[in-house]
C-alpha cells in the first residue's frame, strides 16, 4: 500500500512531493543499491581473477569481457518483451536470486581449487544474462511506481545509488581479491544480490502487468513494435546511436584499461580498485547535478556538453607513466570527472527516454536502446584486446578513448541537442507511432 497521504485517482501511485516518504520507493532504492554494489564488485573481481590469479593475457581478458557482454546482444530485445508482460518486481527478485546462486557457486568452486578460465567464462555469461533482465526490469519499475513529474528525482536517486556502488564496489572487489582471495570476492557479490532480493520482494504496492490480455501478442511482434517505436522517434533514435558509439568505444577502452593499469602503470589490485572507484564520487555528484541542471540550462545543452567533458577526460590517461603520486592523483581526477559528467548524461538520457515513452512500451524501449547501444560491446571488448596485442597498450588506449568522443558528436547534430528546459511527454515524443499503432499509446 502507498505510504503517502494521497494517491492519483484510480492508481496506487503517490503524489507526495517527497519520494523518500514512500516506503516502497525506499525498498526499491535499497535493492537497487545492493544489486549495483554486487554487480560493480563482480565487474572488478572477475577480470582481476583472470589477470592476477589465472595470468590471462589481453586477448583472454577481452574474450572474458565479451562473453559477459554477449547477453546484451542476445537477450535484450526478448527481455524487453518479457518485462512488458511481467511484474518488474518479480523479474528483479528472480534475477537477484540467480546471480546470488551463481556467484555463491563460484566462491565454493574457488575454495575447492576448481575455478579456472572456462568456469569464469560460464559464470560471466550467466551473470550477464541475469543482469540484462534485472536492468530492463528496474528501469521499467520506476515508471510504474512514481508519477511523470517525479521521474527526474526518482532517476537521480536510483542513479545516485549506482554511484554509491561505483564507489564501494570496485574498491571492495579489488581489496578482497588482493588481501584475501578470489572466492571471497565472489562471495561478497553473492551477498549483495541476496540483500537486494530481500529488499525488493518487500515492495507491497500492487503493480499492474502492462498489456495484460487473454491473447498476448507473439513475442516477435512485440519485439518488432519496440524496434519500430524507437526508430520512429527522432530523440530515441539519437539516444540509441549515441549510446552505440559510446558503448562500443568504452568496451574497447576498458579492456585495454584493465591491463594498462596493472602492467603499464604497475598498480596493485587494490590501487586498480581505488582508481575505478574514483568514478563513484564523481557519479554521485553527477546524479545530484542531474536533478537541477537540465531544468535550468535545458536538457539538450546539458547532454552535449556533459558528454564531451566526461568522455574527453579519458584522453589524459594514456600519457600517464609509473605508479608515483602524481600519476595516481591524475588518474583519480580523470575518473572523477568521467564519472561526474557521465552520470549526468546517464540520468538525463534515461529521464528523457522514460518521459517520451508510453507506460506499456517502457520495457521494450529500454531493451531496444540497450540492444542498439550495448549490442556491439562484445565486439568492442574483442577489438580492445586485439589492439592491445598488435599496437601496444598506450597507443591502443589513446585510440579507443578518442573513439568515445563520437558519442557527443552524434548528440550535437541530433534533436537531443535542441531539447529545452521542459521535459517532453509521451504524446509529444511518440506521435508518429501513436498514428500507426494507437493501441500502444496510453
Amino acid at each position: 500500500m502507498p505510504s503517502a497521504s494521497s494517491v492519483v485517482p484510480g492508481s496506487d501511485r503517490p503524489v507526495s512531493p517527497s519520494l523518500w516518504r514512500d516506503s516502497d520507493f525506499r525498498r526499491l532504492w535499497v535493492g537497487q543499491t545492493a544489486s549495483q554494489l554486487g554487480e560493480q564488485t563482480s565487474l572488478v573481481v572477475l577480470p582481476l581473477i583472470a589477470v592476477v590469479t589465472l595470468q590471462a593475457d589481453a586477448g583472454q581478458l577481452g574474450a572474458l569481457r565479451a562473453v559477459g557482454q554477449a547477453p546484451i546482444l542476445l537477450l535484450s530485445l526478448f527481455a524487453g518483451a518479457w518485462v512488458d508482460r511481467w511484474r518488474a518486481r518479480t523479474v528483479m527478485v528472480l534475477t537477484d536470486a540467480g546471480r546470488a546462486l551463481a556467484l555463491g557457486a563460484a566462491a565454493v568452486a574457488g575454495l575447492l581449487g576448481g575455478l579456472g578460465l572456462p568456469g569464469l567464462l560460464v559464470l560471466a555469461f550467466a551473470v550477464g544474462c541475469l543482469s540484462v533482465l534485472f536492468d530492463v526490469a528496474y528501469q521499467a519499475s520506476l515508471v510504474r511506481l512514481v508519477n511523470h513529474d517525479q521521474l527526474v528525482r526518482g532517476n537521480s536517486a536510483l542513479e545516485g545509488s549506482r554511484s554509491s556502488a561505483q564507489i564501494g564496489g570496485p574498491a571492495l572487489g579489488g581489496a578482497l581479491v588482493s588481501l584475501l582471495s578470489a572466492p571471497i570476492g565472489a562471495a561478497s557479490s553473492a551477498a549483495c544480490f541476496a540483500v537486494s532480493l530481500l529488499s525488493i520482494r518487500r515492495i507491497h504496492r500492487r503493480e499492474p502487468i502492462p498489456e495484460n490480455s487473454e491473447r498476448p501478442s507473439p513475442v516477435w511482434r512485440r519485439i518488432h513494435d519496440g524496434l519500430r517505436f524507437v526508430v520512429h522517434d527522432p530523440s530515441l533514435r539519437a539516444v540509441g546511436l549515441a549510446s552505440a558509439a559510446f558503448q562500443f568505444s568504452f568496451a574497447a577502452t576498458m579492456t585495454v584499461y584493465l591491463v594498462f593499469l596493472p602492467r603499464e602503470l604497475h598498480l596493485s589490485g587494490t590501487a586498480v580498485g581505488l582508481a575505478l572507484a574514483a568514478t563513484g564520487p564523481g557519479a554521485l555528484l553527477g546524479s545530484l547535478l542531474a536533478a537541477r541542471l537540465p531544468q535550468r540550462f535545458g536538457y539538450g545543452p546539458v547532454l552535449v556538453s556533459a558528454a564531451a567533458l566526461g568522455d574527453g577526460a579519458m584522453l589524459c590517461v594514456p600519457v600517464l607513466h609509473g605508479p608515483d603520486a602524481v600519476t595516481i592523483t591524475v588518474l583519480l581526477a580523470a575518473n572523477f570527472v568521467f564519472g561526474a559528467f557521465g552520470q549526468l548524461v546517464n540520468v538525463t538520457v534515461m529521464t528523457v527516454r522514460q518521459a517520451v515513452t508510453p507506460s506499456g512500451m517502457q520495457g521494450r524501449t529500454s531493451a531496444t536502446i540497450t540492444f542498439i547501444g550495448m549490442g556491439l560491446t562484445p565486439l568492442g571488448s574483442l577489438l580492445g584486446g586485439r589492439l592491445a596485442q598488435g599496437w601496444g597498450l598506450r597507443t591502443s588506449l589513446l585510440m579507443t578513448a578518442a573513439g568515445m568522443m563520437l558519442s557527443p558528436a552524434v548528440m550535437a547534430v541530433s534533436p537531443l541537442a535542441r531539447l529545452g528546459r521542459k521535459l517532453p511527454t509521451p504524446t509529444e515524443g511518440s506521435g508518429a507511432l501513436c498514428v500507426r499503432a494507437p493501441d500502444h499509446c496510453e
